[in-house]
């Protein structure tokens, strides 16, 4: 039996090499006994980023692994991750973060204060490589900033866009959003909302939830008194135009279930006819063609992906 004080700790794992090794020794100097139990779900990794964790010394835990014999999403892992839990409290925490000593302590304490029961959703501040705090809060999506994203306006005007890059993140505050870098939420509700929808492979499967939990009148909090360290991109920069495939297709699942139908296909007309030439102007004017080439791969794949589910829409009729 646990405590209600403890949270369970999952760590969706994919080729993360010594990430995986540096956030795991962080959560055993860290964890102050809060932590029931730490589950890595490896998405089927051809590194040795396991076998790095398993040579790590005088563990105070043995972490739980999870071997899949495929990679499947992020989303998927995670929820296959809290089916082994056995906390009051879930963490989902990158392979590129890391814990300090007052994250647990002060986050556990917020979320345990009888006034924040109605808060589901808990993210901290992070850190990079440089100590800057990151912009790791989002307004949730609607079709004007979509619209605006894929014009690129977002990228001269910050605030046009759903990312709170406009504001400094050194506040605690309400929020709608909080990436799922350090995603605590409380289990009861993640059981509720039957875990993250496993159609978003990766990218946005975080931000539909907490959309989902705002609906049944959950808060998200973003909680400025506690830090954690995020690197950014993780193993998903070993595959730009596959990351870029993956969060134009989120976008687009992620319009069809949330958005009227006009705005979806408004959305849907404008990542698709608009976003690839200002994407492309972008990376002409950066002298970027790397960047060029890996934006048309990433059409190439979206534009295949739908083919593929409008031929799966005929045939089903």
């Amino acid at each position: 039996m646990t405590s209600n004080t403890q949270v369970s700790i999952i760590i969706v794992n994919w080729n993360a090499g010594a990430q995986l090794a540096h956030v795991v020794s962080s959560i055993d100097k860290y964890h102050h006994g809060l932590v029931a139990t730490v589950i890595i779900v490896d998405n089927a990794s051809s590194d040795d980023s396991l076998e790095q964790v398993s040579l790590l010394q005088n563990l105070s835990f043995k972490p739980m692994i999870i071997r899949n014999s495929e990679n499947l999403g992020f989303g998927h892992a995670c929820n296959l991750g809290a089916k082994k839990a056995c906390s009051h409290y879930l963490l989902f925490l990158n392979p590129d973060a890391a814990l300090y000593s007052d994250t647990l302590p002060k986050t556990m304490a917020f979320m345990q204060d009888p006034a924040n029961a109605k808060v589901g959703i808990c993210g901290v501040q992070l850190l990079d490589e440089s100590g800057h705090v990151s912009r790791s809060c989002a307004w949730f999506p609607s079709v004007p900033g979509l619209f605006a994203h894929a014009l690129g306006l977002d990228r001269i005007f910050p605030s046009m866009g759903h990312f709170m890059a406009d504001w400094d993140h050194t506040k605690t505050r309400v929020v709608e959003h909080v990436i799922g870098a350090f995603f605590l939420v409380r289990t009861e509700l993640f059981k509720d909302l039957a875990g993250f929808d496993t159609r978003f492979f990766v990218y946005l499967e975080d931000l539909d939830f907490s959309f989902r939990a705002h609906l049944t009148g959950y808060r998200s909090v973003y909680l400025a008194d506690a830090q954690a360290f995020h690197a950014g991109g993780g193993t998903s920069n070993q595959i730009k135009a596959r990351r870029l495939f993956y969060s134009l297709q989120s976008r687009l699942l992620y319009a069809f279930k949330h958005f009227s139908w006009l705005g979806a296909v408004v959305t849907m007309l404008a990542t698709l006819f608009i976003e690839p030439f200002s994407r492309s102007l972008w990376a002409l004017l950066r002298g970027s063609w790397a960047g060029l080439k890996e934006t048309w791969i990433a059409y190439g794949l979206l534009m295949a992906w739908l083919l593929q589910r409008f031929r799966q829409a005929i045939f089903r009729h």
